[in-house]
């Protein structure tokens, strides 16, 4: 299930927040693990850490970086070496953020953590809101830092990308029946609970679309998704990974997927027509 609101509404948005609900710390959650992937941030990397450090102190921090040629990695194992929460997983070699983060899941889940947390490493993610999205988890089992809900917003993007974002999700929404206004963002909080009752062997990894994927089989397997307001802010260092390829893959996934659902449904349609045909007699 979702948050009560439809996808078109303009009506107030589900916080997932309990009534009275202040934040603070988060020790009924269990053991939380930020995980940051990278590849050529040296210019973001120690400021990211430092900041979800200070945001939420008892949070873990996992660096999963893909053998950046810039020298992130080895900052990263300076500052693990210096700060037992934090930990650097070394990929081989630059496999996309869809891979990191599932490396990052099972890196997580294999080391006993509750929370699993998406976070970008340039910024545009403010660590000052996680305790926002951790706020929510208590009532839910996947919480999205959403740009399209009300309250939430981006700075510094060109009206060319805001329109291609919200489009994109908006087609999500349309093509998969999928009740989130921002399906496609990547500031998100999971139980590992909630990532263990899905496949994630099967989710697509290449790309950004593994976002909408993993909110779609979270919701088609009945948990609860909420999303919450956050101030998106574009990157100021170093240069973004977004490209034209990624967007034409995600929007053909979601087609197809789309008539595949469709197509599943009026299966189970001229089945359920079938059976009470029979029933009748006739």
């Amino acid at each position: 299930m979702t948050d009560p609101i439809s996808p078109d509404s303009s009506g107030p948005v589900d916080s997932g927040l309990p009534s009275g609900s202040t934040g603070g710390g988060f020790a009924d959650l269990g053991k939380i693990l930020t995980i940051i992937p990278t590849y050529n941030e040296a210019g973001n990397v120690e400021l990211i850490t430092a900041r979800v450090r200070a945001a939420v102190p008892e949070a873990h921090i996992l660096i999963a970086d893909d053998n950046s040629p810039d020298g992130t990695g080895t900052i990263a194992d300076t500052l693990a070496a210096a700060d037992d929460r934090i930990n650097v997983l070394h990929r081989l070699g630059k496999e996309g953020l869809g891979a990191a983060y599932l490396a990052g899941f099972t890196w997580g889940m294999e080391n006993g953590f509750d929370v699993l947390i998406e976070m970008d490493a340039d910024g545009s993610h403010a660590p000052e809101q996680l305790p926002l999205l951790l706020d929510a988890l208590r009532n839910a089992d996947l919480v999205l830092g959403s740009r399209w809900v009300p309250g939430g917003s981006v700075t510094n993007w060109p009206k060319s990308r805001e329109f291609l974002s919200r489009g994109g999700n908006w087609y999500t929404r349309k093509a998969l029946v999928l009740p989130l206004m921002d399906a496609t963002g990547g500031y998100r909080a999971y139980r590992t609970t909630t990532l263990k009752k899905i496949d994630l062997d099967g989710v697509g990894s290449a790309g950004y679309i593994f976002q909408v994927d993993l909110a779609y089989r979270v919701i088609q397997a009945g948990m609860r998704v909420v999303e919450v307001p956050i101030s998106f802010s574009e990157r100021e260092i170093g240069d973004s990974k977004m490209s034209q390829s990624i967007v034409t893959e995600a929007l053909w996934k979601v087609t197809v997927w789309g008539v595949r659902e469709r197509m599943r449904k009026a299966g189970r349609q001229r089945i359920r027509t079938a059976k009470a045909k029979r029933k009748q007699g006739w």
